[in-house]
Parts: C-alpha cells; sequence; structure tokens
C-alpha cells in the first residue's frame, strides 16, 4: 500500500517523464482498487467498490490534469477526490432505486389492470355481421385504422364483402401513407411516457428530502416544470390527428376524395338526426 510520501513521488516521477501517463493511472486505479478502507469505503462490499472505482476512473484521469501544489499533497487530493465522489456515486445509486421503484409501482398497478380474462372458447365460429352499405363501413374501418387490431379487421373483413387478407393490404397501404406521422405519435408517446415516470422521481425525491430543505425546494421546482411539460405534451397528443385523411383513404381504395367526403358527410348527418 503507497503511503503519502510514495504517492507525492509518484507524481513527481511522472511530472519528470520518469513513468508515462499511463502507468501513472495504473497506480492510482490499483492503489485505490487495492485499499478501500484508505478511502473510508469499507461499508461497500467488493462489488459495488469494483463498480465505484469503474465509474470514477474517467474522472481519476481528469483529476491528475487539475492538481496543482497549494498546500494538499497529492495524496490528500486523491483521498479527498475518492471520498466525494463516492458520495455523489452512492447519492445517484439511491435515486436511481427510487425512479425504479417508482416505476416497478406503476408499472405493477398497469399490469394489474391490463390482466387479460380467461379467454372464452367458442364452439362455432361468429356469424359475420351484415351491414347495408358496405363500402360507408369500410370508409369508417379505414379511417379508424390506427384504434383496430387484426383481429378486429379478421372479424370485420366478411362483413365489407373482402377477405381478410385483402382488408390488412389496404391498411398496410394506408399506413405506408401515414408512416411518417406514425413515427411522430409513436415518438411523442414515448416521451410522454419518460415524462411521466420522470415526475415520478423527483417526486419521490421530494418527499425523501428532509422538511424545507434546499434539496427539497428544488425537487418540488423541477416537480412543478416537470408537470407542466408532461400536461403540454399531453395536450398536444390530444390534438393530433390520429385517424387518416379523407385523401388517403380515397387513395387506398381508389375512388376520388369527393367520393369519400359525400359518403362519410352522410353518414355524419345521419347520426346526428339519430341522436337529436
Amino acid at each position: 500500500m503507497m503511503n503519502e510520501e510514495s504517492m507525492n513521488k509518484m507524481l513527481k516521477d511522472y511530472q519528470r517523464g520518469l513513468i508515462d501517463r499511463r502507468e501513472l493511472e495504473g497506480r492510482l486505479f490499483t492503489h485505490i482498487r487495492d485499499n478501500p478502507r484508505r478511502f473510508y469505503q469499507s461499508r461497500w462490499d467488493s462489488d459495488n467498490w469494483q463498480d465505484f472505482i469503474s465509474w470514477l476512473y474517467p474522472r481519476l484521469s481528469r483529476a491528475v490534469d487539475h492538481y496543482r501544489d497549494q498546500g494538499l499533497s497529492f495524496d490528500v487530493y486523491i483521498r479527498a477526490l475518492v471520498r466525494l465522489s463516492a458520495k455523489e456515486y452512492g447519492l445517484r445509486k439511491k435515486e436511481r432505486r427510487i425512479v425504479e421503484k417508482a416505476w416497478w409501482n406503476v408499472e405493477a398497478e398497469d399490469m394489474a389492470v391490463r390482466e387479460p380474462e380467461e379467454p372464452a372458447y367458442l364452439q362455432e365460429e361468429p356469424v359475420p355481421p351484415k351491414v347495408s352499405n358496405p363500402r360507408q363501413v369500410l370508409m369508417l374501418l379505414l379511417k379508424s385504422y390506427y384504434f383496430l387490431s387484426e383481429e378486429h379487421l379478421s372479424r370485420l373483413a366478411p362483413a365489407v364483402g373482402l377477405k381478410k387478407e385483402e382488408l390488412f393490404r389496404m391498411v398496410d397501404n394506408l399506413r405506408t401513407l401515414r408512416a411518417r406521422r406514425e413515427a411522430a405519435i409513436n415518438g411523442l408517446k414515448e416521451r410522454i411516457h419518460g415524462q411521466f415516470y420522470r415526475c415520478l422521481g423527483f417526486e419521490k425525491r421530494m418527499l425523501a428530502a428532509p422538511l424545507y430543505s434546499a434539496y427539497r425546494i428544488k425537487m418540488e421546482r423541477c416537480l412543478e416544470t416537470a408537470r407542466k411539460r408532461l400536461t403540454s405534451m399531453r395536450r398536444r397528443l390530444a390534438f393530433t390527428r390520429i385517424e387518416a385523411s379523407n385523401k388517403q383513404v380515397a387513395s387506398v381504395m381508389g375512388l376520388a376524395k369527393g367520393t369519400v367526403d359525400s359518403s362519410l358527410y352522410a353518414v355524419r348527418q345521419r347520426n346526428q338526426i339519430e341522436n337529436q
């Protein structure tokens, strides 16, 4: 184990060019790795200590360049660096555990809500529904393609007089036309998902901090800002057009846009009359 004198001598050897940078960093790394008690970290087990010094290595390399002899020896400088870095590393691990715990708590609730029911085994194939205007129904299906699974499409294909493969092909063509919009929507959903868990993390860290402390006040501000951003992102998603446009539906069906416009307008008018 190197003492204070040997640490200072090693730095002077490097400054005189007697050892190169790689050897200096290697000796420092080995010294810290093999002597956790010298840095007051005996409470950590071997695996945690190995993870910490692997995380510390880039910072250790930069610290060699930043050291200036201003009353503190190189040994004291390195020990202070390791102790402060260990505190930061421990705090980061604690915050990561808080966020992970919050994430799993919410995820467990979601999984419980989404728990599938026992499947109902049918004795015979369901009779496909009959519709009076298959073309209008097909237009409505294509308009709402984003909300329909392949299972729904398979069931509804006979009602509009198509084979399920043909209906799948039309939906795939529609998705190709709207690929960029779908990518933007999915990206926004992912960001909303991440922002939601970020809010949970700020909330857990705020509640874990002492009351009226500077850190708690900082977390309260971060939480307020994060929640405002989450609300803004959700509002943007709510006003994002998810359904296909009439022009895109007409392109997939091989019809003029005016035909789709007039057919869907007639459906809308009929629904308004029925609901009055």
